[in-house]
This record gives structure tokens, C-alpha cells and sequence, in this order.
């Protein structure tokens, strides 16, 4: 299969949003993740959280209506939700290192199948671009990660161990690619739901570790726009 089958990034970015509860506060990270403020969650109430210091923000502000200082943590202008709040780095990180974060979206370059994450270094590249991932996995109460299934190259991102510097081990909960939804399981990556298009046989092909199927595998849940 191709990267591009399957769920769309939003698609992604919504069926990750299905997770959040009432009263959550979520960190969305650069990428994908920004993508969730734009999902519609029903009457649940959420408090979005950019470690450059938006607090309650919602979703990305259409084009013409950008108001230039608002920036989520990805650099897109963003609109203010009733109740917002505009706050010092400072003490958006303190909101992290306090605990006070309920879940952090985040993407990754690769995800293995014992909840370890890597998302801030490339191979051969020098350097990286590590920014506030550490804090967040350390601190936050819930780690889910949203990435494509498959490299440009076709080489698989979930897999059983990280060949890349780890951001954080053991931490990630739950997993969304364009090929379905995934729980890290030690042994290998449960199948929960796979996105419309995809089959079991063609999902296992592109792992790169241990496939687990328990029963009939649903399929992935979208909200509605």
C-alpha cells in the first residue's frame, strides 16, 4: 500500500479527538495533531493547550480571518474560544511540568510496539528538533500519537523497537495511522479499528513488528464535519 491510503490527515486528527473527555486539558503538537481543534467533539467542553502559551484556542481561523498574533504551536493562526487565555512560555510550561495536561497529541517518526517514541531526530541528519515532546511525555497523564503507516520509502513507523533516538519509553497509549487505530501491546500492536479501504493482510505487510487481531477489527470511528 502506498502512504497516502486510507484516512485522510484529518481524518486522523478526528478520530483521535474521539478520545478526549469532558474537562480534558489537551496538548495538540506540530503536525497532524493541530488538526483536532478543527474536529467537532459533540457537547463535550476540552481546554486546547499550545506550549507557546494559547490556552483554550480552537480551531484553525479560516483564511481572511487570521488574526497574526494568535499562533497555535505549529505557526497557524488559530481562533480564541470564550474563556481563552494568552500566557508566558513560562507558564505554559508550567501547566505541563505541573501535571496538568490530561493528554499530548504528538507526531512521530516511529513507534514501537512497547509504548517507546521517536519524534525528534532524523537519520543522518545533524541535530534535531527536540522543542517541548520531552516535557510533554514525561508530564502528561495520556500519550497518543498521530503518524503516517509508512515512510516515503515504504518503510514501516510502527515497529518493534525505535531505530531512531528515543523521545520517551513505554509511554504512548494509543496510536492513529492513515492505515487505522493501534494499541502498543509489548508483544506487538492490537488492531483496533482500520480505516475504510485497507485489510488485515495489507496492514500486517506494512508493519513493522508483531500484528495482533483479536475478532472481527471494526471500522476506524470519524466524527462528523
Amino acid at each position: 500500500m502506498s502512504g497516502t491510503k486510507g484516512l485522510t490527515r484529518q481524518q486522523m486528527a478526528d478520530r483521535i479527538a474521539l478520545e478526549f473527555q469532558e474537562g480534558w486539558i489537551v496538548n495538540l503538537g506540530v503536525g497532524i495533531p493541530t488538526q483536532c481543534s478543527n474536529t467537532d467533539i459533540g457537547d463535550r467542553h476540552v481546554l486546547y493547550h499550545s506550549e507557546n502559551g494559547v490556552i483554550g484556542y480552537g480551531p484553525i481561523a479560516p483564511a481572511g480571518e487570521e488574526d497574526l498574533n494568535l499562533v497555535n504551536a505549529g505557526g497557524q493562526n488559530v481562533t480564541l474560544n470564550p474563556g481563552a487565555a494568552v500566557v508566558h512560555h513560562a507558564d505554559s510550561f508550567g501547566i505541563i511540568r505541573g501535571g496538568h495536561i490530561d493528554v499530548t497529541v504528538m507526531g512521530a517518526y516511529e513507534v514501537a510496539c512497547n509504548g517507546d517514541f521517536a519524534n525528534w531526530k532524523v537519520a543522518g541528519v545533524k541535530g534535531g528538533g527536540i522543542g517541548g515532546a520531552m516535557d510533554l511525555a514525561a508530564c502528561a497523564k495520556r500519550v497518543l500519537i498521530i503518524l503516517e503507516h509508512v515512510t516515503r520509502a515504504g518503510a514501516p513507523r510502527l515497529v518493534e523497537r525505535c531505530a531512531l533516538p528515543v523521545t520517551a519509553r513505554g509511554v504512548v497509549t494509543l496510536a492513529v495511522t492513515n492505515y487505522g487505530l493501534f494499541e502498543p501491546a509489548g508483544e506487538g500492536f492490537v488492531l483496533r479499528e482500520i480505516a475504510p479501504g485497507c485489510t488485515v493482510e495489507e496492514v500486517r505487510a506494512a508493519t513493522g513488528a508483531n500484528l495482533i487481531v483479536r475478532g472481527d477489527i471494526p471500522p476506524v470511528r470519524l466524527a462528523r464535519h
